[in-house]
Formats: structure tokens, sequence, C-alpha cells
């Protein structure tokens, strides 16, 4: 059982440091209060040297489906009157992901010591972020907490749908490429140089072809070949360097944003996102600047974020959303029509989830669409690749016939 260290005061007001071992924290300052004394300050002992279990729980991450299990549990047991700390402490004795449930921990000892929910969470950003702890913020000054946990749930569910339906797209392409690059390689290294050779001891002259393919064996073959290897890795490095600067955020976003077949779906599910995301905080009570604050920073895409930070700016200056995304021209024309059309009425949060829903069948559809297209490429790209080999083994066989006739 871990052990931690506290700052206590007895009843005569004297302080002191106390060690105990317990299983939790609400354990240790339960114990420590059953001797009589107040507990000031908790924390557990992390001795010295490494802590492999904290430097394993520190390697996980808490998944969008992770929260929005927690999400739908937590709003069930405050529905049903459960006190906070306890629902708290269930809930992290069943929670199977590691991190989160040290967090909850943590979280639970933090409200049984008069912190609010939120500001609990607040410590946490690598298991709730600014969304999460503002709505959570928001429904506890309302009181509406239960409500705003399921909406959280509702969000969080679609979020991990949405990524799902990406993901999927993407594995088809991704595998298939993978498997017939290596099959191309394992042929080229392995299979060509073996009939090259037949072909010599015959004394045919190779076709221009099947030694071009012939010298790409030969390099890759070759130490030479270790300078992909290392290229590879440093080209990874430089792009990462270059996309954590503002300049080339924007650059690469931009450009994603125009590629052909992926950027149209980029487009859609940044604009799900947003409208998903805003009408959620709008409809929890959050501020309006706050809201456009939290989306901003959790949009996905540097493009996106400044057209939503526009319409931040916009707002403060007496303008419209919808007029600020307009100018930007990122969202599409549809979106901010009915965006426009929410701030007339004054129901925009019920018109960007309406807008929400229509563009997440749109990416549903999207996906499908580009799931088909993505088939007959990779049939072709696969059948090239198997092609180039057999005409570069079968092209010397054509000048051996030639000469035997």
């Amino acid at each position: 059982m871990p052990t931690y260290v506290a700052r206590v005061r007895d009843a005569k007001g004297n302080a002191r440091k106390e060690k105990v071992t317990a299983e939790s924290l609400g354990d240790a300052r339960t114990a420590l209060r059953d001797q009589g004394l107040f507990v000031q300050e908790l924390q557990e002992n992390k001795g010295s040297g490494l802590d492999l279990k904290k430097f394993q729980t520190s390697m996980v991450k808490v998944s969008v489906k992770d929260k929005a299990v927690f999400s739908r549990q937590f709003a069930v047991l405050v529905n049903a009157g459960v006190a906070m700390v306890r629902g708290l402490g269930v809930l992290s004795e069943q929670c199977t992901n590691p991190k989160l449930k040290a967090a909850l921990m943590e979280i639970s000892s933090d409200v049984q010591q008069g912190t609010n929910l939120s500001d609990a969470m607040r410590k946490h950003p690598q298991c709730f972020d600014g969304l999460y702890v503002s709505m959570v913020q928001a429904g506890e000054t309302g009181g509406v907490l239960d409500e705003v946990l399921n909406r959280l749930a509702k969000l969080l569910e679609d979020v991990a749908r949405l990524q799902n339906q990406i993901k999927s797209a993407m594995t088809y392409p991704v595998v298939v490429g993978s498997l017939a690059l290596i099959i191309f390689l394992a042929m080229t290294i392995f299979l060509i140089p073996i009939f090259a050779g037949i072909f010599k001891q015959i004394g045919t002259d190779l076709p221009a072809f099947t030694q071009a393919m012939l010298n790409i064996s030969e390099f890759l073959r070759s130490p030479k070949a270790v300078i992909i290897v290392i290229l590879v890795p440093i080209v990874m490095f430089v792009y990462k360097r270059y996309y954590s600067t503002r300049v080339g955020r924007e650059t690469m976003d931009r450009f994603f944003l125009k590629m052909p077949l992926f950027g149209d779906l980029i487009q859609k599910t940044a604009t799900a996102r947003f409208c998903r995301t805003f009408g959620a905080l709008t409809r929890s009570g959050v501020p309006i600047l706050t809201c456009l604050e939290i989306v901003r920073d959790t949009a996905g895409n540097q493009v996106v974020s400044n057209a939503i930070d526009e319409a931040r700016r916009e707002i403060q200056t007496g303008g419209m959303i919808s007029i600020a995304l307009q100018k930007e021209q990122v969202f599409p024309m549809m979106a901010i029509q009915m965006i426009s059309i929410g701030e007339e009425t004054g129901e925009i949060d019920k018109m960007l989830m309406k807008v929400a829903d229509f563009y997440e069948d749109e990416v549903e559809q999207a996906v499908k669409a580009l799931t088909s297209i993505m088939e007959p490429i990779m049939i072709l790209v696969i059948g090239i690749m198997v092609g180039s080999i057999l005409l570069a083994m079968y092209l010397p066989m054509f000048k051996v016939f030639e000469k035997l006739g």
C-alpha cells in the first residue's frame, strides 16, 4: 500500500508531520481524522528513485471514449442523488484507465476538502481539457450538473464516432499501401537480381527498364540504403519542427484543406466539430466569448482556429459570428447561413446542433465515398508495382527469344 505524508495540527493546535499507510488519499485522510488530527496538506510519499508504476501511468492516454463513459456514469449517480465524493470514489474504483483512475482519486480528495469539482478537474488537463472543465463549471453554477454531464457524454460520444469513421477510412489505404510497399521492396531486392544474373550468363543485354530496376535493387542492397533509413526520421523531425511554428501550422493546415479527396472531408469534420462543441457550450450556459475561446483551442486546424478567433473579435466589437466566419471563407456557405438564421432568431444553440447533425452525416457519406474511391486507386497502385517487377523480368526474355529465332 502507498505511504502518504501529511501536515496536520493536533487538538492543541500544534503543527507536525505524520506518515500514514492507506489504500487511497481518502482512506489516509480518514485515518488521520480518526486520530483527532486536522489535515492541512496530504500527498503521497514519492520517495527516491524511478517509480515504474507512475511512469507507466504517465504513458497512458485518456481516450475520448473513457471520458464519455465516465461522464455518462457520473451523470446517472448525480441525478440519483449520490454524494459527489462518494460517486467519484465509486467511479475511480471501477475505472480501468490508470491515469483517469489516479486523477479521479485526487479530484475526490480535493472535493472532500471543499474544492469545486471544476477547479479540481482543472488540475488534470491531460484528462479533462478546457471544454470539459468549462461545461462542468457552468453546470455547477446553474445547478444542472447532471444535465451538463449528459450533454458532455453525448458530445464526446459524437466526437468518438466521428474519429472512428475517419480512422476506418484511413486504415484500408494505409494497410494495403504498406503491404504493397513491402512486397515491392522484397521482389526488387531479392527476385530481380536472380533473374538478372541468369540473363547475364546467357549473354543477353538487359533492356533499359530492367537495368534501371536492377540499379534500384543494387542501391537498396548496398550500405547507401542506410541514407534512406536516416533521411526519413530527419524529414519527419524537420516537418514537426516546422509545423510547431505558427507560420508552418497555418501553411500546412491551409494545404490540408485544399487537398483533393481529403480537403472536403477535413472541412466538413471541422465544421461538425465546431458546431457541436459551440452548441453544447452555449446550451450549458457558458458565456459566448468563452465558448469561442474554447472552440478555437480545440478546432484541430490553425486556419479554422484563426477564423473562430476573428469571429470572437467581431463579437467583441458588436458584430455577428456569421459575418466574421464568412470573411474567412473556411466554413461552407450553408453552415454560415444557418448560423446567421440562428443569430437572428435567438436560437443559435439549436441551429448549431442541427448544422452539426447535418455535417456529421455528410462526413459519414464522405468517408464512404472516400473508401470506395481509394479501393480502385490502391488496386491500380499495386498493379503498377507488381507490373513493373514482372515487366523488368520479362523484357530480357523477349530478347532471348529473338536471339533463338
